[in-house]
């Protein structure tokens, strides 16, 4: 009869590992929530995305990238595409995704049971080979009984990580159009600074005959070959801003060896026509940035957590331990085995920890992250407002320097023209008018340049993916006459 009370004795931690439920596909899927973060990509921006997990797939998107940009000119939505399948650090966001999955696999598995077995009295004369056998199963009870709260907290991890991928998908999609939009606009006021120093070499080169001649005297010579030499240093730094904003492009698209052999447009887009007004722009915002959902789930994270904690506050570990001993005697002659169940409960007495030391953490933790979300509707609603007013803005000044201010200077240099040819306007004020022509172009190409800046913003402010900043830096200008800059 003791025999025959063994395999429910030791069978009874197994029993406690059989409850537990089966592990959810979404964790165990080859690519695990990557199917999610595409579909929440593609709406916001219009562009795909893809994960590479093997070496035939990464051989896949290197073509489709070298098909997109060796040796031709790109387009801003080209340079996005390229950037979404072929930027590695976006690829090590993707695979984090994957480590939250598993993290949720294991959860969701139950612990294995703990074997051990003892072998007594080895080479006992009397018995032969030993004396006693133990064995014991050890399953730990409150992993099976938390097991489920254990999972919650893993699964809002797990989708706590895709919208983390999703805004980092759109923070590389706004960053790469922003240095598109830099580069060219880079390489747009190199051209401008070019042609300006044609007009101040013709100046300069005129200033120095005249001085030859007497006609010209030293200050009015070295006032035009001191424009000249500014303007000299500004085209030179004009070239290496242009240099460092392409290669700030090629690094976020991660090209490398002859990949990088592609070509910007020298010139942005023309302005639009017209921009409408974005209805709603805060709700638009509260119902779609990632960054927002993202401070929800850690918000619902905190709460599962809170839960957790309560339920363990006294007990934190409890183990239910099993087995037999069978132990072989002598009696009258014969060898008699005798087997004993064994049950054991193994847990820590709470004296000293009680667990409100855990339990206040676990408050604060949560009233931590309840702020964190205040703080980010607020500033959310804020950033939708700022954009679309920046937005709008920069509009309307780009169209100012485009419609009026470049208009004007181009009718003040086709009437001094117009004197010149009448011997009325000298060279050097017709030389002057030229340069400040040239300026007020330049001008407009920068309000251009914020406008597209403050157009990536806007999208920015509503899905999410922004950098919260400005529109960017400050672009070239030319150096006034006299050696005064704008």
């Amino acid at each position: 009869m003791r025999l025959s009370k063994f395999p429910l004795v030791f069978g009874f931690p197994l029993i406690l590992g059989a409850c537990a439920t089966a592990v959810p596909g979404i964790y165990t899927e080859p690519k695990a929530g990557f199917v999610n973060i595409s579909s929440q990509v593609t709406p916001a921006i219009g562009k795909r995305t893809a994960f590479a997990e093997t070496q035939a797939e990464n051989e896949a998107l290197q073509k489709q990238v070298h098909a997109m940009v060796h040796r031709k000119t790109i387009s801003a939505d080209t340079a996005v595409q390229v950037a979404l399948l072929n930027n590695k650090g976006l690829q090590a966001s993707y695979a984090n995704v994957g480590l939250s999955a598993a993290e949720a696999w294991q959860q969701s598995t139950p612990e294995n049971p703990i074997v051990s077995i003892g072998i007594l009295g080895i080479g006992a004369p009397e018995l032969g080979a030993y004396r006693a056998i133990e064995g014991l199963i050890r399953s730990n009870v409150l992993d099976a009984t938390t097991r489920q709260q254990r999972m919650a907290i893993a699964d809002a991890n797990f989708q706590q990580a895709q919208l983390s991928a999703v805004n980092d998908t759109l923070a590389l999609a706004n960053q790469t159009r922003k240095a598109w939009v830099d580069a060219v606009a880079a390489f747009e006021a190199v051209s401008y600074l070019r042609r300006a120093k044609a007009t101040s070499d013709a100046g300069s080169e005129l200033a120095m005959r005249l001085g030859e001649t007497g006609a010209l005297n030293k200050a009015g010579q070295a006032r035009e070959q001191a424009f000249n030499a500014e303007l000299a240093g500004q085209l030179a730094q004009a070239r290496l801003n242009a240099t460092r904003s392409k290669e700030a492009l090629t690094r976020l698209m991660g090209l490398w060896g002859t990949e990088v052999d592609y070509y910007v447009p020298d010139a942005l887009p023309a302005l639009p026509r017209s921009v409408g007004r974005v209805t709603d722009i805060e709700a638009k915002a509260l119902r779609n940035r990632v960054d927002l959902r993202i401070a929800k789930l850690g918000l619902e994270a905190q709460a599962k957590a809170f839960g957790l904690t309560d339920q363990t506050r006294i007990v934190s570990d409890l183990e239910f331990i099993a087995g037999f001993e069978a132990e072989r005697e002598i009696e009258d002659g014969e060898t008699e085995t005798v087997t004993t169940p064994q049950v054991e409960v193994e847990f820590a007495i709470p004296i000293y920890d009680t667990g409100k030391a855990r339990m206040r953490k676990a408050e604060l933790s949560y009233l931590q992250a309840a702020n964190v979300l205040a703080e980010k509707a607020v500033n959310v609603r804020s950033e939708a407002r700022g954009a679309e007013t920046s937005y709008h803005a920069a509009y309307k000044i780009a169209r100012h320097y485009r419609d009026v201010l470049v208009p004007l200077r181009t009718t003040v240099e086709e009437e001094g023209l117009l004197s010149y040819n009448g011997m009325i306007t000298n060279t050097f004020e017709l030389l002057t008018d030229v340069r400040e022509k040239l300026g007020a172009s330049l001008e407009a190409a920068n309000a251009k340049r914020e406008f597209y800046m403050a157009q990536a913003d806007l999208t920015a402010a509503i899905y999410g993916g922004g950098d919260g900043g400005g529109a960017g830096g400050e672009g070239a200008t030319l150096a006034a006459g006299g050696g005064a800059g704008h």
